[in-house]
């Protein structure tokens, strides 16, 4: 087992992994930029050191400095958490060069899933449900026209190298798609210095439903059941649930044996997380393979019980996994809580915290790293915690969920908790009858 991991993060992720290695006996090292100073994953590690500037790439994207800090304590492995240098194939090839492990899969794999046509072509070898799309990239208008009309309307662009959205357009008639093919493109291109851009048919009415799985160094490979995110907002993740109100025993089964074949083609090592698009009609299609821990992963280990940070930790040591699949046994939702206006278009909302009253009590579970004084800093994510409401039932855990907001308490700055309220209360909510596409339609009172 690893005696010291360096965490290559922030925030709430930095300090969940922080309280795992304590609990395994493992020495951590925080690195922050100068914007992170009084972050409290700092003062938990135990050790820290400063990589640079508040700017990302200046500190968190900034690989030389991060690995001389590994180097300067001795560190023997790092952990990326999620975003940042997360997925990343040169860091990890780096850390192997250097003989520090990288909690997570190898560069091969990364670039693999990365890729996000090269994604759906292993996928399709390994027969696993894709949407219909180009079959490659798109080399011109002519041929994305072509294709769009032998596929049928709508389609959606997308490019390859994308996330989040960007670089991303439906198109629903032929007379849109030279305007909506030369934005995705330029997108593209501006985001991610790639603007390789192919073709899929659109789900309508879909549900974003991902399987959590986890694969060892000896070709064992799990899943560990589902969770819902369809709620969204420009493609952001707002709430996550497991079970999903949507599955059923045999959708899961069949979602767990495509994910366990997703992930065993391609050898994968480490947690990770396939994405899937589910019809109305409950026919799944493979979107794409996070090969990192994610945000949500709390959701999933409230309803099986099960550390996920650990067993990625233990994995990345060489300890074989059980290889056993999991099925939910509890309900759990979670709400990530941003600092931004919701009456104001979500808009940022950087300051200080000068009042903070965290909800307790059972079946609540809160991932933060604020604090009253705190101040959040404006150059990262506006994610600031996470609430998890766990019960016997879905019902139960929503009414959980709901009690909860309505005791956290932060001041100073805006915060997404009115808008997570108000959903907590919504009639189709609660009914579990919502799509990718509901928040396009909620409205904030």
């Amino acid at each position: 087992m690893f005696k010291k991991i360096l965490i290559a993060n922030r925030g709430e992720i930095a300090l969940r992994i922080i309280r795992t290695c304590r609990e395994m006996g493992i020495k951590t090292v925080a690195v922050y930029s100068t914007a992170d100073r009084d972050s409290l994953h700092v003062r938990f590690a135990d050790e820290a050191v400063c990589i640079g500037k508040p700017q990302g790439a200046d500190s968190y994207l900034n690989i030389p400095h991060i690995m001389a800090a590994a180097e300067i304590t001795n560190a023997d492995a790092i952990h990326p958490g999620y975003g940042f240098l997360a997925e990343n194939a040169g860091f990890s090839e780096i850390c192997a060069q250097y003989n520090i492990k990288f909690i997570g899969p190898t560069p091969e794999m990364i670039r693999k899933m990365g890729d996000k046509m090269t994604a759906k072509e292993t996928m399709i070898a390994a027969g696993v449900p894709c949407i219909p799309g180009s079959g490659g990239l798109l080399d011109s208008l002519e041929q994305a026209i072509s294709q769009a009309n032998e596929m049928g309307y709508p389609i959606i662009l997308k490019a390859t190298a994308g996330g989040g959205g960007k670089g991303m357009r439906v198109v629903w008639a032929e007379s849109e798609i030279e305007r909506a093919y030369n934005t995705a493109k330029a997108e593209a291109g501006a985001a991610f210095k790639n603007d390789g851009i192919y073709m899929e048919k659109f789900i309508e009415e879909p549900r974003h439903i991902e399987i959590q799985i986890a694969g060892d160094q000896f070709g064992t490979v799990c899943h560990l059941s589902e969770r819902d995110c369809s709620i969204q907002r420009r493609h952001q993740k707002l709430v996550e649930e497991s079970p999903s109100p949507f599955m059923t025993p045999e959708l899961r089964q069949a979602m767990g044996d495509a994910a366990i074949k997703a992930a065993s083609a391609i050898n994968y090592e480490s947690v990770g997380t396939i994405e899937f698009l589910v019809d109305k009609h409950r026919n799944f299609y493979f979107m794409e393979m996070n090969t990192r821990i994610q945000v949500e992963h709390g959701v999933t280990e409230e309803v099986i019980n099960y550390d996920l940070i650990k067993e990625q930790i233990k994995i990345a040591a060489g300890v074989p996994i059980s290889g056993r699949n999991y099925e939910p046994e509890m309900y759990a939702i979670e709400c990530r809580i941003n600092a931004e206006d919701p009456y104001n278009d979500f808009r940022p909302s950087p300051g200080k915290i000068t009042v903070l009253h965290t909800p307790g009590g059972h079946g609540v579970r809160i991932d933060s790293h604020i604090y009253a004084g705190y101040t959040i800093p404006p150059y990262y994510d506006s994610m600031i915690a996470k609430v998890i409401a766990v019960a016997q039932t879905r019902e139960e855990a929503i009414n959980t969920m709901e009690r909860a907001l309505s005791e956290y308490v932060i001041e100073g700055v805006k915060t997404t908790i009115p808008f997570h309220l108000q959903l907590m209360k919504d009639e189709n909510f609660r009914k579990g009858n919502f799509t990718t596409k509901f928040i396009e339609s909620f409205k904030l009172v």
